[in-house]
């Protein structure tokens, strides 16, 4: 009987390809396996794909792409989640390994989520893997030189499809917003940041890391002007009232002050 294979989602990083792991590399060099990424229509190219190919790995004999619209109708992407798992589950029945591409990191706001999620439905014995990879806010705030967060900073990482009130909401209680995929709401946004005075602690950075990245410091100037789809808004909030935690400071357990005695 043949064994199955394993469905690996290969996290590749936000654009550098610099920034691919070493297991991810490792994986992308055999030869044996398949590739498959993801496309958002028949008509464009796969983004991690480009990755790959920009780091000189070249695609082994068997690879293909697998359709997940941009679409926000539930019958349509499920019906496409299906297909794809459906595709996936028939290679690994017959004992091929499936390499799926996925850039930035597979277990943060990536297609391969639900392309497990519906395979482990399909099959609850399925081996599935997922190999970490740089997320694209933590390569902006490197591009950028600014820290995610410091000491005691809260942080909320969120699709700024959520709205600006519950963006607003979140400045009250956090230190630093991650705001996902802003092209929708990018003047909104604006608007609310110059009234909340953050615009001058506010960065925008697009496609980070590859060819077309760019990169705003003027977010002011963003207004009425299209931005891509992999693009973020990282927002710092130094004026945010903390409440009564005291910055870097926190109350030691009993264990803690024992291990500190039998140290000194």
């Amino acid at each position: 009987m043949t064994q199955a294979g394993t469905l690996y989602g290969v996290s590749l990083g936000p654009g550098d390809p610099g920034l691919i792991t070493r297991r991810a590399w490792a994986l992308l060099e055999r030869r044996d396996a398949v590739w498959t990424y993801p496309v958002r229509s028949l008509r464009k190219d796969s983004y991690a794909l480009d990755i790959a190919l920009r780091a000189g790995l070249s695609p082994p004999e068997r690879h293909q792409s697998l359709l997940f619209p941009m679409t926000h109708d539930a019958e349509k992407l499920a019906r496409h989640w299906l297909k794809a798992a459906e595709t996936v589950r028939e290679l690994l029945a017959s004992g091929q390994d499936v390499l799926f591409l996925v850039e930035g990191d597979a277990s943060t706001y990536a297609s391969f989520c639900y392309l497990a999620r519906v395979l482990r439905e399909l099959d609850p014995e399925a081996r599935i893997e997922i190999v970490p990879g740089v997320t694209s806010f933590n390569a902006a705030c490197a591009r950028l030189q600014l820290p995610l967060s410091e000491q005691d900073d809260t942080i909320a990482i969120v699709p700024a499809a959520y709205g600006i009130a519950a963006v607003e909401k979140m400045l009250d209680d956090f230190d630093t917003l991650v705001l996902m995929k802003v092209k929708p709401l990018l003047d909104d946004l604006i608007d609310l940041l110059a009234r909340r005075g953050l615009l001058a602690h506010s960065r925008f950075i697009e496609k980070s890391g590859s060819p077309l990245e760019r990169i705003v410091t003027d977010v002011a100037a963003l207004k009425g002007t299209p931005v891509n789809y992999l693009s973020l808004l990282l927002v710092k909030n130094p004026g945010r009232e903390r409440g009564e935690l005291q910055r870097g400071c926190r109350k030691k357990t009993s264990t803690e002050i024992e291990e500190e005695e039998t140290l000194s």
